[in-house]
């Protein structure tokens, strides 16, 4: 059944993690009593709660549109700016730079619905960054978890294997950092090659995420899972859900053909990164089927 935009219901929520503000909007019909529900966690940077990221100029509105359309087959969604999105929260933030931060945000999003009689179950969406982000919260009043984009190497080894696709010296001069981060706290002196990744600020932070390996944690869920990708994904490679999926042979492997990093339908090469910039560009109607089909499976 697909419900008109007119029977949603829109909730401005805003919930907090000591002096961390994460505004954030539910979506759901008025045509259901009890209906699943969805929690979007996003990847990396600065991510609001539509997809976008005002700071580098992304306009994609993924997510927005992905609980547009779930709300259409009558599932509820909820979706909150990243910490990193509030411009209010990066004092408290450079206090305290642990990956497991996002983890507890998820957390209290999940708390705050469990025991909302309006919903009958939660999923977890977890998209890049936030596909280890959510394996990490699904692990406790959570009924289902979807990974889209997710990664399945820790950070470190992601990171090396990435440019040594690019060149073996990069590849081996990442490792040189990252290496010498993980031995001694800090690296002294950061390639300039790699600035954007290893300043200062985020070398604790890079610390802490590295130290997950999500071909380990996927292994402890004990819930139905549900692994998605795209197969012209520029960020992550389509290899890294089939090791997932190895690792987690209970789970359900799905490869979106033409769904980029951002989830949209690309039919040219050239539109791929263009899709970042603007909302004209539809998102997969596979990705929105088998999200369905998952979510709404007894």
């Amino acid at each position: 059944m697909v419900f008109s935009q007119e029977n949603i219901i829109s909730e401005e929520i805003l919930i907090t993690n000591n002096s961390i503000q994460l505004p954030g909007t539910l979506s759901y019909t008025n045509s259901l009593k009890s209906q699943p529900l969805a929690i979007f966690i996003h990847g990396s940077g600065n991510v609001d709660r539509n997809g976008n990221q005002a700071k580098v100029n992304i306009n994609a509105n993924y997510i927005k549109q992905l609980a547009d359309s779930l709300n259409d087959r009558g599932i509820a969604f909820y979706r909150y700016d990243k910490r990193s999105a509030t411009e209010e929260n990066l004092k408290f933030m450079l206090e305290d730079m642990d990956f497991y931060n996002f983890v507890e945000d998820a957390n209290l999003a999940v708390r705050k619905f469990k025991n909302d009689n309006r919903f009958n179950s939660i999923t977890l969406i977890g998209h890049s960054q936030g596909s280890l982000t959510a394996m990490l919260a699904a692990k406790k009043d959570v009924d289902k978890y979807v990974s889209i984009a997710g990664v399945s190497d820790d950070m470190g080894t992601f990171i090396i294997n990435s440019y040594r696709l690019y060149s073996e010296e990069m590849g081996n001069m990442a490792k040189e950092q990252i290496t010498e981060l993980k031995e001694t706290g800090t690296i002294e002196t950061v390639n300039p090659a790699l600035a954007h990744l290893f300043s200062k600020p985020n070398q604790p932070f890079f610390i802490t995420w590295a130290a997950y390996h999500p071909s380990k944690e996927i292994k402890t869920l004990k819930i139905p899972v549900l692994i998605l990708h795209g197969t012209t994904d520029l960020q992550v490679k389509v290899r890294e859900a089939e090791k997932l999926h190895e690792a987690h042979p209970n789970s359900e492997l799905v490869l979106i053909e033409n769904m980029n990093h951002v989830l949209k339908t690309i039919e040219k090469d050239e539109d791929n990164m263009k899709s970042y910039y603007s909302s004209d560009y539809p998102l997969s109607t596979k990705l929105i089927n088998t999200l369905e089909s998952f979510i709404k499976k007894q």
